[in-house]
């Protein structure tokens, strides 16, 4: 069963110390001020951060699930992933994982190495 914006709330809520703002008309997920995901406007897909160099190999090896929008994302280290594509929670709580990690401070990151980048 393909995962729903309502999965990427859930999972990006149960992350420690995050919280959702609106922001541009649609949900954000921070943690210590910092953005780590936005759902699209029309919750089909999430943004997530991303380094940069790690973009293009991931777009590459799954281009039906891991995308850029051309012109807005060239300047910024995000990725945006279709929901539809995304194998489980699992692999959403994975992702949304990753992405928090970049984004949480150091000692919050370092409090929960479960939840570091997958090495």
């Amino acid at each position: 069963m393909p995962v729903t914006a309502e999965d990427v709330r859930v999972i990006a809520l149960s992350l420690p110390g995050s919280s959702e703002q609106l922001a541009w008309g649609m949900p954000t997920f921070r943690v210590g001020g910092k953005m780590f995901a936005a759902l699209g406007d029309d919750d089909t897909t999430v943004g997530v951060k991303c380094p940069k160099e790690d973009r293009a190999e991931l777009i590459a090896a799954e281009p039906d699930k891991f995308f850029l929008r051309e012109g807005h994302d060239d300047n910024y280290a995000w990725l945006r992933v279709r929901l539809t594509a995304v194998e489980g929670t699992a692999e959403l709580r994975a992702i949304l994982a990753d992405a928090w990690h970049q984004a949480a401070p150091k000692r919050l990151a370092q409090a929960h190495p479960e939840l570091g980048p997958a090495g």
